[in-house]
């Protein structure tokens, strides 16, 4: 399971932040290596090309750097393959506990439903308990115990009692686990996305992605106390852009916002255009948000009588918007060069911010799209729903083409290539018809 590295790249001064990263070379090259052996395996490739994450660890021994590697979850219905790090606990022995525990419950079910639901509740708590993690210093706490601790505020605990079903079985914890156990020094580590989008993970083949935040942010908050870590790049702030003023009058401003400058304050940074706009007008509100990622038109009103009928405006869909996107290479055909999404979403909870498409849960989002040339769309949303433009691109029953630069569902770029480009609404006060242009900075020409 320990697999040599044959290199002179040099190994990093701090150990990876897991949430928010660019892949080390060294991780690059195992991961290469891994992607290699499942290139060659059938049995392991015909599973893991429906899609799965998988993840390398670069680690110090005596004998130099190697790396371990591992899957989240079972791959092709098994957790013991060699090449990869065991699961932190093995609840799939057919004569465990776990598993002659859920034959009674199947059982069960049938005759006394109630029961069963009781059963099938201590049997997942009993399996939490075994998952015992250690952590850079050697110390041992169980899943259920680093989940309370994490969530130690009331409301917090209320909200989150107990870990999700799943939770300690993804790439990161298994593989901190393992090296924890040989007494190995981890030095970086990597995840990465083999396979097909599905149409619960919108995910590129062999992109890296972050750790998932909903399961593994309070385990490896755990399992890396001990180990000097980076630190958190969202919380070293944001370059500080400025809009550009595309019109003005005494009630209302429209601003052409630059890609990577926040509309509203976040939950770290509070610099972005409305905190530039209060400056200059202490009762400034934003009428509507742009993504950071995303360029262009952003209504301001400098008032709360003008913020409200502009408010009523977006809440009735009175507001007409088109975006310009450039996208990725894919399936799109020449008959499909103009069309109607229509994929319901909701929030991912276990990859925040990442949102996700729900056919029974979902809220309803659709977007009318007309492709201009080979690579570029112009994308007309009739709802306003969080990442719906990025998701309806992305996804295999939507365009199947990513936004280029899309870190979260695509491929991370220098910028994300999406730009609010024309917006038709009515003036709050004069009620004068208003429309309005930008041209995407990405794109050479006029369109």
């Amino acid at each position: 399971m320990l697999h040599s590295l044959n290199t002179d790249i040099q190994a990093p001064e701090r150990f990876t932040y897991p949430f928010c990263y660019e892949p080390h070379p060294l991780c690059v090259m195992a991961a290469k290596e891994v992607q290699a052996y499942i290139g060659i395996h059938a049995e392991i490739r015909e599973d893991a090309d429906k899609g799965k994450m998988f993840g390398v660890l670069v680690v110090e021994h005596e004998g130099g750097l190697a790396y371990l590697a591992a899957y989240s979850g079972l791959l092709a219905g098994r957790n013991d393959w060699d090449y990869f790090v065991p699961p932190v606990y093995d609840a799939q022995q057919p004569d465990g506990h776990f598993k002659t525990t859920e034959r009674e419950i199947s059982l069960t079910t049938h005759h006394s439903p109630l029961i069963a639901k009781k059963m099938s509740q201590d049997l997942q708590l009993w399996l939490f308990h075994q998952y015992q993690l250690l952590n850079a210093r050697g110390e041992v706490k169980d899943l259920v115990d680093i989940w309370q601790s994490y969530y130690s505020r009331p409301k917090l605990r209320q909200k989150f009692p107990l870990p999700p079903s799943g939770t300690g079985d993804c790439c990161a914890p298994k593989l901190l686990q393992y090296a924890y156990q040989q007494v190995l020094k981890p030095v970086c580590m990597a995840e990465f996305w083999w396979g097909a989008t599905t149409k619960e993970e919108i995910r590129q083949h062999l992109n890296y992605y972050p750790a998932c935040r909903g399961k593994c942010k309070p385990i490896l908050t755990w399992m890396l106390e001990g180990l000097e870590v980076d630190p958190n790049p969202e919380l070293l702030g944001f370059a500080h852009l400025d809009p550009k003023t595309v019109y003005e009058d005494e009630y209302i401003v429209v601003l052409d916002k630059p890609s990577g400058l926040l509309s509203t304050p976040g939950r770290i940074e509070d610099y972005s255009v409305e905190t530039l706009m209060r400056q200059r007008y202490p009762e400034a509100v934003i009428a509507h948000r742009l993504d950071m990622g995303t360029s262009g038109l952003l209504i301001v009103a400098k008032t709360l009588e003008a913020y409200r009928p502009l408010q009523e405006q977006f809440i009735k869909h009175q507001v007409k918007k088109k975006y310009v996107a450039k996208v990725e290479d894919g399936r799109c055909k020449k008959e499909e060069v103009r069309g109607t999404i229509s994929l319901p979403l909701r929030p991912d909870p276990m990859n925040r911010p990442r949102q996700m498409v729900d056919l029974e849960h979902g809220k309803r989002a659709v977007t009318d799209y007309e492709f201009l040339s080979d690579d570029l769309v112009a994308l007309y949303p009739q709802t306003g729903r969080t990442h719906q433009l990025r998701i309806h691109c992305a996804h295999p029953d939507g365009l199947g083409r990513p936004i280029v630069g899309d870190e979260l569902y695509g491929t991370k770029g220098d910028r994300l290539m999406l730009h609010a480009s024309e917006i038709w609404f009515t003036h709050p006060v004069t009620h004068q018809e208003m429309h309005l242009a930008s041209s995407p900075p990405f794109v050479d020409s006029e369109i």
